[in-house]
């Protein structure tokens, strides 16, 4: 599949382990690549859903000049929104204890923006999804981070764990989305290049 991506050496700009496994999927072969210490910051203006496509744009930026002519690159970044709040990776076990205890109960947004850069072209989109948090207790949160270690993931969750199977009561959207990477919108954007 995706034949015509055949002539790219394709490859992945995040640590992250779950976007490498969800790239994976798609049965493309790519390497992992990471300048690090790109800034995540943004305009307070833009809309707060637009902000995960705004820094992976910004992440792409930072890779353009050194782009041959055959190399693609894809960059991403996922954000919870709560109640018109960014919630990104807890800053220590307390901010992901409080993190937790501000979902519990309540619908909130997890976006993702996608960027796919080429030598002469570029695209970008973002994937929300809506995932709703049944109530949970500050203990069921406790344990969980205290078992999980969600210090590298937004809004301090990782749905494929076990606080997904005990506190996501329902999705709309892709779950994928939610683990860091829309596969789906993914996969139809690369069929285009």
């Amino acid at each position: 599949m995706l034949t015509n991506l055949n002539d790219y050496k394709i490859y992945l700009a995040s640590k992250s382990p779950r976007r490498r496994e969800l790239l994976q999927m798609l049965r493309i072969p790519f390497s992992v690549i990471s300048l690090g210490g790109i800034e995540e910051d943004f305009p307070d203006s833009i809309p707060l859903l637009e902000v995960p496509q705004f820094i992976s744009s910004k992440k792409a930026d930072a890779y353009q000049e050194k782009l041959q002519e055959n190399d693609m690159v894809i960059t991403a970044d996922t954000m919870v929104i709560c109640e018109n709040r960014i919630m990104g990776k807890p800053k220590d076990y307390e901010d992901a204890v409080g993190m937790l205890m501000y979902l519990s109960g309540k619908t909130h947004q997890v976006a993702t923006g996608v960027t796919i850069s080429t030598f002469s072209r570029r695209t970008s989109f973002t994937s929300v999804t809506d995932v709703k948090f049944a109530p949970i207790s500050e203990s069921e949160a406790r344990f969980y981070v205290d078992n999980y270690q969600p210090l590298d993931k937004a809004g301090a969750y990782g749905i494929q764990e076990w606080i997904g199977a005990v506190a996501v009561s329902g999705i709309n959207g892709s779950y994928y989305n939610v683990m860091g990477l829309p596969v789906h919108r993914l996969y139809q954007e690369l069929k285009l290049f």
